[in-house]
């Protein structure tokens, strides 16, 4: 029988409290707000705007390098100051190369990682001051609360249902069990950042796909307080090269941030060949060149935490629109991976989202074809003017570090067209190596715990917390492929690519067996990208489970 749920009627649901979807709320509002006061009798009030958090608390899963191209903000909050709590001002650039022992400094740093008038932020507390701006304009904003369903009506969406509470693991009702609500919207935003499940099944439900398959990165990422003058606030420094092997796109990065904090990370793209390649390993191995341990000495660990990155550019973005819902920010791809940044162009995709929207609904007509409008105005924006010509920038990189590069300077001098236009990849599970022969033995990371860590001291430092009876959010589709073929085939490579160590393969009596320790899940959405099968789908743990990412 199925579950009585209560029945909200919103006029404009945003799934997801980034920056995408609570600009989206914000222009939205604001919109509303300048109607009625020159109608007299608005017909849509901000009210009736609701936002959906999965999160504890606003921010607590917003991670990101994260250096902000201020100009979004500054069209969205016209009196933005230019100096703010949660902002460092960038002082400086510079790119090295990287071999085991050496720092090579570029002559000069190349125009896309030109930092001038940008800003080091930290985007959970970003995120903490817009949602405090969103929630004055009378948007009503619920954390710890996960869409778990869409609704679906013939060619498009109404809503969705959230998440029950109270559900134990094997799917029985606790004592404190509470029925999801059933939100019914005239437009549903799903802004819910790179691989969001309500996306992923959107797409595929109506085929939204773009002309490649998004292809992704993992960015793994540490903040230390580190002894004064080690790093002045607001220097930028980005790194080629090692630990990562020529045939890898990625690298590192560190942002002097104030207070003497250092925002330290290593990013790797999603579509490498070796299937027991460990990001984390990497990452804790790049802390130990002498030119980054020469900072870190003396140091303390903050927080940690992984999220991945969606890199793949123009064509690798799904259609944004069906009948009553739109999609927005990194859940529709719009990162510039060239430049290493995406708050920006989240922030403006909110704020069209907003403007067709708010026509929508002054025509009464919520229809894809209206909706589309989104991307038209996209079309029309400084968002195509920055993506277009590095359209085919990450492909470019498919067969390593030098090709990349070279494919890099003729894409500037063709204005992204390169070799080819478009240029085609395969998604990132597809490019593993099969392994020869038996697969070696399974070792983690143990680290010295001073300057290197394994998985679950970093775990620790994330503040992830999810109740521990609740149904395993990791759902294996076909668990059999797991101890048998993928073992033998790949190596098992989840217990590799989980930058948090989620994936266990344990020996019983001679047998095989994936054994799951979900609690650890910082929600970096990997498993559910790199699995070679793809049968691991990351669905919304009980609302406020995850990460804590406090001043990340």
């Amino acid at each position: 029988m199925p579950e009585k749920r209560e029945v909200l009627t919103p006029d404009v649901l945003i799934i997801g409290a980034g920056v995408a979807g609570l600009s989206c709320a914000l222009h939205l509002a604001r919109l509303m707000q300048e109607c009625g006061q020159a109608q007299g009798s608005p017909s849509s009030l901000p009210e009736n705007i609701y936002v959906l958090e999965k999160g504890r608390e606003l921010g607590s899963h917003q991670l990101s390098g994260a250096i902000l191209d201020p100009r979004a903000l500054r069209e969205l909050m016209p009196d933005f100051p230019n100096s703010l709590p949660f902002c460092t001002p960038v002082t400086s650039d510079a790119v090295y190369f990287l071999t085991a022992t050496r720092a090579w400094r570029f002559p000069y740093t190349p125009r896309p990682l030109r930092n001038h008038g940008n800003q080091i932020v930290s985007v959970s507390d970003l995120v903490k001051w817009l949602g405090a701006r969103v929630e004055k304009e009378g948007v009503t904003i619920f954390t710890e609360t996960a869409g778990r369903e869409l609704l679906y009506e013939k060619q498009g969406i109404v809503g969705v249902v959230t998440d029950d509470k109270g559900v134990d693991r094997n799917g029985g009702r606790k004592a404190n069990f509470t029925a999801g609500y059933e939100l019914r919207a005239k437009v549903t935003v799903l802004a819910e950042g790179p691989r969001g499940s309500l996306t992923k099944d959107l797409v595929n439900h109506f085929r939204l796909d773009g002309t490649n398959p998004q292809i992704y990165a993992v960015g793994i990422k540490e903040l230390w307080k580190i002894a004064p003058e080690r790093i002045r606030a607001g220097q930028v420094v980005h790194t080629l090269g090692w630990p990562l092997r020529s045939e890898f796109f990625g690298g590192g990065w560190l942002y002097g941030m104030s207070g003497n904090r250092l925002s330290v990370g290593l990013v790797v793209g999603l579509e490498y060949h070796d299937s027991l390649f460990d990001a984390h390993a990497a990452f804790q191995k790049f802390k130990t060149h002498p030119f980054i341990r020469r900072l870190l000495n003396g140091g303390e660990l903050i927080r940690y935490g992984a999220k991945v990155l969606p890199e793949g550019g123009w064509y690798s973005m799904p259609r944004m629109y069906v009948d009553g819902g739109l999609i927005i920010g990194d859940s529709a791809g719009l990162v510039n991976s060239e430049r290493l940044k995406g708050i920006h162009t989240a922030m403006k995709s909110g704020m069209l989202a907003a403007e067709t929207i708010f026509e929508a609904l002054q025509s009464g007509d919520c229809s894809g074809r209206v909706l589309s409008v989104l991307k038209t105005k996209i079309d029309r924006s400084w968002i195509k003017q920055e993506l277009w010509p590095i359209r085919n920038f990450h492909q470019g990189f498919r067969r390593g570090l030098l090709h990349g590069l070279a494919h890099g300077a003729i894409q500037r001098i063709t204005r992204g067209y390169g070799v080819a236009d478009p240029m085609r990849v395969r998604a990132g599970h597809e490019e593993y190596y099969k392994l020869k022969g038996e697969p070696p033995p399974f070792a983690r990371t143990r680290g010295d715990g001073v300057l290197t860590f394994d998985p679950l001291t970093d775990v620790y430092y994330s503040g992830t917390r999810h109740e521990e009876d609740q149904p395993c959010h990791l759902v294996i589709l076909q668990p059999d492929i797991c101890h048998g073929r993928c073992r033998l085939e790949y190596g098992n490579p989840c217990q590799y690519f989980c930058p948090a160590a989620v994936y266990e393969m344990v020996q019983e009596q001679g047998e095989y067996r994936l054994k799951i320790h979900a609690s650890n899940c910082v929600h970096c959405k990997t498993c559910d990208i790199a699995d070679p099968y793809q049968i691991i789908n990351w669905v919304p743990p009980e609302g406020g489970g995850g990460p804590n990412y406090v001043e990340m």
